[in-house]
């Protein structure tokens, strides 16, 4: 909705300037937000993590097509984000497990949104 709650969405509400410039995209938050979750694993990372903390081990069992060069870079990412929190346990090996932050659940809503109108408008 946008800032006056009209029924337009902020999107459509706010008049960009053409052609747009492009250092203003390249800083645009939601040039940033796309970015984040529109690589290949990112948003399946956060969909478990939205259900339970995982342990790496685990996570990785639950996705078997990811290498764990990049479940490795996705969760520091994720990390680095804010979106995930990662907790060591002093165990023998050494436990770690991943838990989405405050800031990581806020996004769930969204991307919930945008998945569901994906599979309405999935053409098979």
């Amino acid at each position: 909705m946008s800032g006056t709650n009209t029924g337009v969405p902020s999107m459509l509400a706010t008049r960009l300037p053409t052609p747009i410039p492009a250092a203003e995209h390249e800083i645009c938050p939601v040039t940033d937000v796309l970015r984040r979750v529109g690589d290949k694993w990112t948003v399946l990372v956060l969909a478990l993590l939205g259900q339970q903390p995982y342990r790496y081990n685990e996570l990785h069992r639950s996705i078997p097509a990811i290498s764990q060069r990049m479940l490795t870079r996705t969760l520091r990412s994720l990390e680095t984000d804010g979106l995930i929190s990662r907790t060591v346990y002093a165990t023998v090996p050494p436990s770690v497990e991943y838990r989405l932050t405050p800031l990581g659940t806020s996004l769930l809503e969204p991307l919930s949104a945008l998945a569901d109108w994906a599979v309405r408008h999935h053409r098979t």
